[in-house]
């Protein structure tokens, strides 16, 4: 007797695990409908997310609860059409900006939310890791900048920010690139004396913090090691090795 029973996916069991597309089927030499209407509305979010804004006033409202100065700076790209053309000038200050971070005493550590590209990355999930992570930080008696709060920004201009605060660490709170699978992603790039000039080596990444991906908990304590480990060895990036759990360390 003919077996009427589509065969199982190899790879279905694979998608517990990941929220990229396997194992989606296929309705002869093309996807499902469904899968492909689910595909279209994905790149839809995706693009809205490139093109959201930062809620500065609703930032600042959260942020109040850490009793830390706020400031809302701007880089030297003044549109998003410009921000996305144009990635050298998001990763500079413009002028009024970076003459309003003059005169700072120092700090231990700056904290910086830029909106990168997807500003509803850092709306939704700024405020869940900071709500962990600031309380460590403050508890290891590190003190902390006045936060700032950057339209237009990429990861390079926490480095004019935190040189301009005169803070010797740096912690920028960006909206990661979206993709198919999740428009809501934000990373937090972590570099020991930020200044003009550095480029991506000098740094580390913590990447995809949101709900469904790299919790709040884990990150904020991802985060904080890192932090711990670049003052005890005074560098951060590719010479910065996350040790962390390992076996006889």
């Amino acid at each position: 007797m003919k077996n009427d029973l589509q065969p199982t996916d190899p790879l279905s069991p694979l998608r517990e695990f990941t929220a990229a597309r396997i194992a989606i089927g296929r309705v002869g030499a093309s996807i499902p409908l469904k899968q492909s209407l689910q595909f279209n509305l994905a790149h839809a979010h995706a693009r809205d997310a490139v093109y959201s804004t930062l809620d500065v006033d609703g930032l600042f409202a959260t942020l109040k609860i850490f009793d830390l100065p706020l400031l809302h700076v701007h880089s030297k790209a003044q549109t998003r059409h410009k921000y996305l053309k144009r990635p050298d000038l998001g990763r500079q200050l413009d002028a009024d900006s970076a003459q309003n971070l003059t005169g700072y005493a120092g700090y231990d550590v700056a904290i910086i939310i830029a909106d990168g590209l997807s500003a509803a990355a850092v709306n939704q999930n700024a405020f869940g890791l900071l709500n962990l992570l600031i309380p460590k930080l403050s508890a290891a008696k590190l003190s902390i900048a006045p936060v700032c709060l950057v339209e237009q920004g990429r990861v390079a201009i926490g480095d004019d920010i935190a040189h301009g605060l005169n803070a010797r660490f740096s912690i920028v709170l960006i909206g990661e690139r979206p993709g198919l699978s999740a428009a809501d992603s934000m990373g937090a790039y972590l570099t020991y004396n930020p200044r003009p000039g550095l480029t991506d080596e000098s740094r580390n990444c913590v990447s995809n913090i949101r709900p469904h991906g790299l919790k709040y908990k884990p990150a904020a304590e991802k985060i904080f090691y890192l932090v711990n480990e670049a003052f005890k060895r005074k560098l951060s990036g590719v010479g910065l090795k996350d040790n962390e759990g390992l076996i006889g360390r």
